[in-house]
């Protein structure tokens, strides 16, 4: 079923889809199997898991056999029937994932995926399509989810199919995410400190919000230009997270931001105080340690000289001992004689 009246496309713009861990994994593992890596093609699959409104939860997906001609959109194969096979087998398993869609790793639109989410609906009345980035160049959340939609022109003429976006988010049950910390666990670098992991993801957070501006940016400009039409959803949530930031010509709203600043500068200050503090005082016990252990190790030197001259002077008189008794012996035996 396309959503074609406005209260249709409202509900599917606010269907948020969750997609699981497990499926991103699914995903990385069929394109590095199928694909080279100095290959451009994508890979097509079947997404499972629970349609429950206001939110699609993708927790599963299969690989399914497809190729295309790259300079002729609209040359393609898909091996319906593997889809029907793979499907049984996996309701045999789990009983409780149904089909709701399916994936490619784009890594964006492309002018088949239209005809390819016709052929989905014989098996499903509304499918999602998720694109996972598997190669992404900037930081973020690398699925972008869509559902099919008639799009009506203002000017009453003949609608058109089209795509439309609706957020995505990455989440995971307990067990997914054992999994997933095991995972990060043998990757991560295991000399690098708490506050520098901290440092490093609040950076991350930082380019992929700039990412983010830079295609708001570059959206405005393209609609200003006349290049591309205006499209008053998306300003109403630009309005909407415009309304959001704080208004910082208020003096109150400044001194408070000045003060929760100056706080944080004053926990850092204390703490790099306190690091130099710990600092100097290890160094200084070192050196008395090693001081002493020189001290002792010099005594110690001094007790092993006086034993050893002892023992030479010892030996010395135990042998003239011997010899003077040698010469007496002799003396004796002379006068015997």
């Amino acid at each position: 079923m396309v959503a074609s009246t406005s209260e249709q496309l409202t509900a599917l713009a606010g269907t948020t889809v969750v997609v699981h861990p497990l499926v991103l994994l699914s995903v990385t593992d069929h394109h590095a199997r199928t694909v080279s890596r100095t290959s451009s093609k994508r890979v097509v699959g079947v997404l499972l898991g629970q349609d429950n409104g206001k939110t699609v939860n993708v927790a599963n997906s299969f690989g399914i056999p497809f190729e295309e001609d790259e300079r002729d959109s609209k040359s393609w194969f898909l091996d319906h029937n593997y889809i029907e096979g793979m499907y049984d087998m996996f309701k045999k398993v789990n009983a409780k994932e149904r089909m709701i869609g399916w994936y490619h790793t784009g890594p964006k639109l492309r002018a088949s995926d239209q005809e390819i989410n016709d052929l989905f609906k014989r098996y499903i009345a509304k499918p999602v399509m998720v694109i996972v980035d598997v190669r992404p160049q900037a930081v973020g959340i690398p699925t972008d989810a869509y559902f099919a939609v008639e799009e009506i022109k203002d000017d009453g003429t003949e609608t058109r199919k089209t795509f439309l976006h609706v957020p995505s988010a990455i989440e995971a049950e307990e067990a997914e995410e054992i999994g997933v910390e095991h995972l990060l666990r043998d990757i991560k670098d295991s000399t690098t400190t708490t506050l520098s992991t901290r440092v490093s993801e609040q950076l991350a957070s930082l380019q992929g919000l700039q990412s983010r501006l830079q295609d708001v940016h570059g959206y405005l400009l393209d609609v200003a230009a006349g290049t591309m039409p205006v499209n008053h959803q998306i300003i109403y949530h630009l309005q909407d997270a415009l309304n959001l930031l704080p208004d910082l010509s208020d003096s109150v709203t400044t001194e408070s931001f000045a003060s929760s600043t100056n706080d944080q500068l004053l926990v850092v200050y204390l703490s790099s105080l306190l690091r130099s503090v710990i600092a100097l005082h290890a160094l200084v016990d070192n050196k008395a340690t090693i001081g002493r252990a020189e001290l002792e190790g010099g005594e110690d030197k001094g007790k092993d000289k006086k034993t050893a001259n002892g023992d030479a002077k010892k030996s010395e008189d135990t042998k003239k001992d011997g010899e003077k008794a040698k010469d007496s012996s002799k003396k004796d035996a002379d006068n015997g004689l």
